[in-house]
């Protein structure tokens, strides 16, 4: 029966969802294996080597280390007693120390990218300054957008030459990842006021928690009106600053991007025999080639190799405004006005119609330049455009921090009609994991109830084993609370192992005390003590057995032992 109270008490894994399945369920698996592998062995072999190795045993012998060890225990039987405080904040999972910092800078909006080189180069230096070069192992740095990469699927917040992503790689037996965070901030911050940075998730982990966002905090603003949705995401970035526990708040999107817009006569276009689609396309290829759109290859004959042929105009061409209104524009070969338009744009340029008739023209011509300043990128969800703001939690728990994130939220007062603000990350896949989690704890709670109401033939006596249920509850968070450790997802498994521990030593003590009762005709008060008694030394050695095995995952031992030190701490605490 004991046994099964363990083994069942991690029904909640099949609940489980996206990595927390994949993490937990290979756990619960080993452990419900174990069980089952111990509980045949202790029905067979066990009693076979204790009928060997107790078979000259002298129960008698007043002496020794056993003997003195045995007086101490009993005086311990005599008086036992517990006592529980407790509270805990809530994290998705334990944060690790890997060493790794991903650190994303921005300069100002239109900045080139050789000023931004130079801008990411004193950085390094700043760096290189507050780690020690014994600590220090690697840093890398990402200037500007990929040329060759759609950006839909590169993992960058990278949006145009401004930005940049710095990459520090720590060596082993360095000071705490965060303390050289926070000092990289002070300095990034007093070096250049007119630019901000933040710090995006470095390790595997964090990255595949955010399920692809580039924060753990991820807050969506969906509506028509994109210039609204700004506002208003300046006003919550104002407000989450304040919030405790709140670091590297940030702006995804760029809106004072610098931007040059021609506005073409479309009349005067149409009377030289040149369509919208002509300046288009005579732009395009003069500013970034047809590499994409047409592209064109050249076979070398002596090796069988395709080479690309791209064909722009030279960066160094295009210094002033003045170059761009000379961008020669090819027309497609037809007046517009005297043609059906789809027949226009069906017809390609020919040799003849660039010499007769439709001459080459400037864009000088056929557009009026302004210089306003426009979105850099433009973010979509279901179709909608998005803003998003970001943000991480450093110093305080995630779910007390999104909780303050959501109030500040619902200060903002009666949103626009059609207006939706979501908190995305992992705030979110925390929630419905906790949700899950507890409903399958107490349907577990709930069979092995009715398990042991199967097997003891009483409703009364299973009530009596789950007492301790909230007791080793208590003892989790009291746990949890003085060793600074928050609830999460392997807090939680935690919890479930010692839930089922504490199960399965209550059936010890309430089997042994019905066996007593009818045995010796005592009392149900008697019995109870004579149980409490005797089944001390097993209860103890299961425990310390348990705590002893968990005391290596609890101390946060080796390399990225953060991570499982929650589990231990719960099942510690917990016994």
């Amino acid at each position: 029966m004991a046994t099964l109270a363990i083994c069942i008490v991690f029904f909640p894994v099949v609940l489980l969802e996206g990595p927390s399945r994949f993490l937990f369920v290979p756990m619960a698996l080993s452990v419900v294996f174990s069980m089952l592998a111990s509980y045949v062995l202790s029905r067979t072999l066990v009693p076979l080597l204790s009928r060997l190795l107790f078979l000259k045993e002298d129960h008698e012998h007043k002496k020794g280390l056993f003997y003195r060890f045995n007086q101490i225990f009993d005086a311990l039987q005599a008086r036992y007693t517990k006592a529980i405080p407790f509270f805990a904040g809530t994290d998705f999972f334990p944060s690790a120390d890997t060493g790794l910092m991903k650190l994303h800078f921005r300069a100002p909006a239109g900045t080139r990218i050789e000023r931004t080189e130079q801008m990411v180069a004193k950085i390094e230096e700043k760096i290189r300054a507050i780690i020690p070069d014994k600590e220090l192992l690697t840093i890398n740095s990402f200037i500007g957008t990929p040329t060759s990469y759609n950006l839909g699927f590169v993992p960058s917040d990278n949006a145009g030459e401004m930005d940049a992503e710095i990459s520090i790689a720590l060596k082993e037996n360095h000071h705490p990842t965060v303390e050289y965070m926070k000092k990289i901030r002070k300095e990034v911050a007093a070096n250049f006021p007119d630019s901000f940075a933040y710090f995006q998730p470095a390790d595997i982990v964090n990255q595949v928690l955010n399920f692809g966002l580039s924060s753990p905090i991820d807050i969506q603003f969906d509506y028509a009106d994109v210039n609204k949705s700004y506002e208003l995401a300046q006003s919550l970035m104002r407000k989450i600053r304040t919030i405790p526990g709140t670091e590297d708040v940030a702006l995804k999107q760029v809106f004072n991007y610098p931007t040059l817009r021609f506005n073409v006569d479309r009349l005067k276009a149409a009377q030289l025999g040149v369509s919208q689609r002509d300046i288009a396309n005579s732009m395009l290829i003069s500013l970034s080639s047809s590499s994409l759109v047409a592209p064109s290859f050249f076979l070398n004959p002596q090796n069988n190799v395709n080479y690309l042929v791209v064909v722009k105009t030279p960066l160094t061409e295009l210094s002033h405004v003045d170059d761009l209104q000379m961008t020669s524009v090819t027309p497609s070969g037809t007046s517009i006005l005297k043609s059906n338009l789809s027949t226009a744009y069906k017809l390609q340029p020919t040799s003849a119609s660039l010499l007769v008739g439709n001459p080459t023209q400037r864009l000088g011509n056929l557009a009026n330049m302004e210089s306003l300043t426009t979105i850099d990128s433009v973010n979509h969800a279901n179709v909608q455009r998005v803003v998003n703001v970001t943000a991480s939690a450093e110093g305080r728990d995630l779910g007390n921090v999104i909780s303050d994130i959501q109030k500040a939220i619902n200060d903002l007062g009666t949103l626009p009609l059609g207006m939706k603000i979501s908190v995305r990350g992992q705030g979110e896949v925390m929630h419905e994991a906790f949700t899950k989690l507890g409903l399958g704890l107490l349907i577990s709670i709930l069979l092995v109830y009715l398990l042991m109401v199967i097997l003891f033939q009483s409703w009364l006596d299973p009530f009596i084993v789950m007492v301790a249920v909230p007791g080793a509850l208590c003892g989790i968070l009291w746990m949890l609370f003085i060793t600074g450790t928050t609830i999460n997802v392997e807090s939680f498994m935690g919890a479930i192992m010692a839930v089922g521990i504490a199960a399965s030593n209550s059936i010890l003590l309430v089997s042994f005390a019905n066996d007593i009762r009818v045995e010796k005709g005592l009392s149900p008060l008697q019995a109870a003590l004579e149980a409490g008694r005797t089944r001390l030394r097993p209860v103890l050695m299961t425990a310390l057995a348990m705590v002893i095995g968990m005391t290596p995952a609890a101390l946060a031992l080796g390399e990225g032992g953060e991570q499982n030190a929650p589990l231990g701490r719960a099942v510690v605490g917990g016994l």
